[in-house]
């Protein structure tokens, strides 16, 4: 298989631009690595690419799911490596651009998926009310170490969820976590910004979803049936917020962009601790010239990781 490039990073810095730019150079096809571009519908608060705009590239995994539904890594990671396998038979690269890490990573990497069994679930979940997320933890600490260091011991759900797969599977939860290899081959092309000029993009992406329509998108994604995963993305609860009359519409909007903010630094937290990322700065005039050198070096084997240093990369300006 050729070399999927995959454009990653922060939200507001210009992913879809360079996706659509490399694509074009590539003779790409582009692949949806957002979990929120998958809902019909859910356009404006997203900032889907308009149609009219894509260049007449294909885009893939955009629009597959209705609101009502309920997004799946082990889905995702399925029809996107058969997508992967159909722009290849094209004689075309494939370009996946998206922010949401987890769907990233199930996308290039060995990624497993253990079950699920609604009753040892509800049994772990009546223990976290009787005994308490902690005593659970301790538990999690004493069989699986190394998955417990990363789950906070207030964090139940993910407690329960690693207990589960540990009663299901025999295996520690961390057995089943991916590791920075890949299963698909890839280059990872990394966009980031400076703290400032990034929150200003935001602000000015969110004031554009306001007068582009974003409650009346809302509003009729309510009318149809939204899910509880469309239903808490930044953007849509805060609006379902104001219709509840919780907020106004200002404060909504403002709760908007500081919700972006905040997932724009969680998203740089997550692709900052893979040292195989390749960053570029946003703000570069040369961004597509060097993107795609990166993968010119990577096809021909030229390209080592970007760091030797595995430590969490801080962001621009930060």
């Amino acid at each position: 298989m050729a070399l999927v490039v995959a454009v990653v990073g922060p939200t507001a810095t210009g992913k879809s631009d360079l996706g659509l730019a490399l694509a074009e150079a590539l003779a790409g096809e582009v692949v949806n690595a957002d979990a929120m571009q998958l809902y019909r519908g859910m356009d404006i608060g997203t900032a889907k690419v308009p149609f009219d705009e894509r260049r007449g590239i294909e885009h893939h995994l955009l629009d597959v799911l209705d609101p009502h539904e309920d997004a799946s890594v082990a889905d995702y990671q399925e029809r996107a490596r058969a997508t992967f396998d159909e722009i290849e038979s094209r004689g075309h690269r494939s370009v996946a651009v998206g922010g949401s890490g987890l769907y990233v990573r199930a996308l290039l990497d060995h990624m497993e998926f253990p079950g699920t069994d609604a009753e040892v679930r509800a049994a772990l979940e009546a223990r976290v009310e009787a005994e308490g997320a902690r005593a659970l933890h301790a538990e999690l600490a004493a069989v699986d170490p190394q998955a417990a260091e990363g789950i906070g011991p207030r964090n139940a759900r993910r407690i329960v969820r690693a207990l589960e797969v540990v009663a299901l599977t025999g295996r520690p939860y961390s057995a089943t976590l991916p590791q920075h290899v890949y299963e698909v081959p890839a280059v990872q092309i990394g966009i980031d910004c400076d703290r400032g000029v990034l929150d200003e993009r935001i602000a000015g992406r969110v004031e554009r979803m306001r007068r582009g329509g974003l409650v009346d998108e809302v509003e009729s994604l309510v009318a149809s049936g939204l899910g509880r995963t469309a239903s808490r993305a930044v953007g849509y609860a805060e609006i379902l917020a104001m219709l509840g009359g919780e907020l106004t519409q200002d404060e909504a909007f403002d709760a908007i962009a500081a919700g972006t903010r905040r997932l724009a630094r969680k998203q740089m937290g997550w692709f900052g601790r893979d040292p195989r990322v390749h960053w570029l700065d946003a703000q570069d005039p040369r961004l597509v010239e060097r993107a795609l050198r990166l993968v010119a070096a990577a096809d021909e084997g030229e390209l080592g990781l970007a760091t030797e240093d595995p430590a969490p990369r801080r962001s621009l300006g930060s």
